[in-house]
């Protein structure tokens, strides 16, 4: 009798260690929480070098970050069309606790399936639609460009800088605006002309546009698109040109000076974080130097240090709050004043803004 109460217990204290680690009548399970799930919609190629490759830098880098409690997947060359909306209702379905939508052209989509599904977490990318559950974010590029500016304006022989624009929205337009007044900031002598592609992909028109700016006498090119291709035109004809979004130096290393890198984990670490502790609220998020969202970094070898120095000087007075690239005076392309003298520009002034400053040449496309 003693030995059958003997073996009952140690049957019992069996039975608790095996339900304990979750193989008591219910086979092989681990009881180790599942990692949530976090998906990434990409207008483009994580290969573009540009926007897309540092939106998913970010996201490799968030993931690392948070050290096994995202699981993250992302989905490239997604269409701003209904085909975007198809996508990210499919990510919700599949359980995704957030979905990141990385290209203005999602907005409404993502607004349309964030009220289908309320208990998902949905951020939108340059946009300005807010919801329950539904935010937007973005980074300052134009901080980078201004610093570009900076180094452009230093560099040039022809004082005639070059840009390669995307599409005439506020956020392109504001970035021409900061590059030709950070360059204008170090010599007044500065002008600049665009050159409008209307795609954010395309390395031949991109090609094309860099080649007819420095056949005008542009010598330091920027660009607001997402390939190297005008890092790669300048190499060839002997001119300089930035990185835009990442390091493109590899593809032009007699030719990119600086570049302007964008680091996304700023926001989509804490982000994905706030989710996990269900402490996440819509909001309106725009980090930039401060945050070390925006920097500027991969000088060329060859640049001058005094001209490196000035551009990190300016880069430290930003992350300061003692600079800021849009503080009057600011005067328009047609001489008349955008900004008085000691003034700096509201955040809802920058996000429409639609005209060209002082010394950018050319008309804007209607």
């Amino acid at each position: 009798m003693q030995k059958k109460t003997n073996l009952v217990t140690q049957l019992k204290k069996i039975a608790v260690v095996l339900s304990t680690v979750g193989l008591f009548g219910a086979g092989l399970v681990s009881t180790t929480q599942a990692a949530d799930k976090a998906a990434f919609v990409y207008i483009g190629p994580t290969s573009d070098h540009g926007w897309t490759y540092s939106h998913d830098q970010g996201r490799i880098k968030a993931e690392k970050a948070l050290a096994g409690k995202y699981k993250t997947s992302h989905i490239e060359n997604v269409p701003e069309t209904a085909d975007a909306e198809r996508v990210i209702r499919n990510l919700a379905q599949q359980g995704n606790k957030v979905i990141f939508g990385t290209s203005f052209g999602y907005m409404n989509q993502m607004e349309k399936v964030a009220k289908q599904f309320p208990n998902t977490v949905f951020m939108h990318a340059t946009g300005y639609k807010q919801g329950k559950n539904l935010g937007v974010y973005d980074v300052r590029t134009y901080e980078g460009a201004y610093m570009l500016g900076v180094v452009a304006g230093q560099q040039t022989k022809s004082n005639t800088l070059g840009v390669v624009g995307s599409f005439p929205i506020p956020e392109v337009i504001r970035n021409i605006n900061a590059y030709t007044r950070g360059a204008q900031s170090v010599n007044p002598k500065i002008k600049t002309k665009v050159i409008w592609v209307n795609s954010w992909f395309n390395p031949g028109k991109e090609r094309d546009a860099a080649l007819a700016l420095i056949s005008q006498k542009a010598d330091v090119l920027m660009q607001n698109t997402d390939s190297p291709a005008v890092v790669q035109a300048a190499q060839q004809k002997g001119v300089w040109a930035f990185g835009w979004d990442s390091d493109m130096s590899k593809f032009g290393p007699k030719a990119q000076l600086a570049a302007s890198v964008l680091h996304w984990e700023k926001i989509y670490t804490p982000v994905m974080q706030q989710v996990v502790n269900k402490t996440w609220k819509p909001s309106a998020i725009w980090y930039g130097v401060k945050q070390d969202a925006v920097k500027i970094e991969a000088f060329a070898p060859f640049l001058a240090p005094a001209v490196k120095q000035k551009a990190i000087n300016v880069q430290t007075a930003i992350h300061k709050g003692t600079l800021h690239p849009f503080t009057g005076p600011v005067y328009k392309q047609d001489g008349s004043l955008a900004l008085a003298q000691g003034k700096t520009m509201s955040d809802a002034d920058l996000s429409k803004m639609n005209y060209y400053v002082k010394g950018v040449e050319g008309s804007l496309p209607k």
